[in-house]
């Protein structure tokens, strides 16, 4: 009998092929025929899963996203209790996980910040991308609010701070990753300054 196709895994394997052309040679690079070339498949194969470049793209960039939340999650049974497993971690160690796998400080999460690069990039001459990214960063601005709001409730950050401009002063911490990607400063110096702003952040707690 013939092999079957697992056409989620087909889709993936086209979606990382994709990141590699974006972080080898840029976004401009990133047509159906370079990807199906770099995937090592036929370019009527990438066109049977992926009508158009857009799709495309808008797959590869969900994906980056599932693969960071991924990361996110991996990381965050480190900070667990052992004896008591269902406790949510300490926002402060959730902020940092969040913050530092949106940084490109390992191959993963450097693949990824890329892709998610090229893809605002992409956003701002196509309406229909600019659509989705813009839903997808309102999306994950809204979840680091939910955080931040929660801690201020908690006691653990102090009541005197306004919400929406700590969610702002954290996600700018992302704005770190051209200075590192261009080798202005150093992934530890990207790493101290985000764990100074969140030590300020909770310096309040009860």
């Amino acid at each position: 009998m013939p092999k079957q196709v697992d056409h989620r895994e087909r889709r993936e394997t086209i979606a990382r092929a994709l990141w590699r052309v974006v972080e080898q040679r840029g976004i401009a690079h990133a047509s159906v025929r370079e990807v199906a070339q770099e995937a090592g498949i036929s370019h009527g194969a990438v066109q049977h899963y992926f009508a158009t470049r857009e799709e495309m793209l808008v797959f590869a960039m969900d994906f980056a996203s599932e693969q960071t939340a991924r990361r996110v999650a991996d990381s965050l049974r480190a900070f667990g209790d052992p004896a008591h497993p269902s406790d949510p971690p300490h926002p402060r160690d959730l902020l940092r996980v969040m913050l530092t796998e949106m940084l490109p400080l390992h191959p993963d999460a450097r693949a990824t910040s890329r892709m998610s690069a090229a893809y605002v990039l992409e956003a701002l001459h196509d309406a229909n991308i600019h659509t989705r990214a813009r839903d997808g960063l309102k999306h994950g601005r809204g979840l680091v609010e939910q955080i931040v709001r929660q801690a201020i409730a908690d006691g653990r950050i102090g009541t005197d701070r306004d919400p929406a401009t700590e969610t702002n002063l954290l996600l700018a911490l992302t704005g770190l990753t051209p200075l590192i990607e261009l080798g202005v400063i150093e992934p530890e110096a990207a790493l101290a300054a985000v764990d100074q702003h969140l030590e300020r952040l909770f310096s309040g707690e009860a």
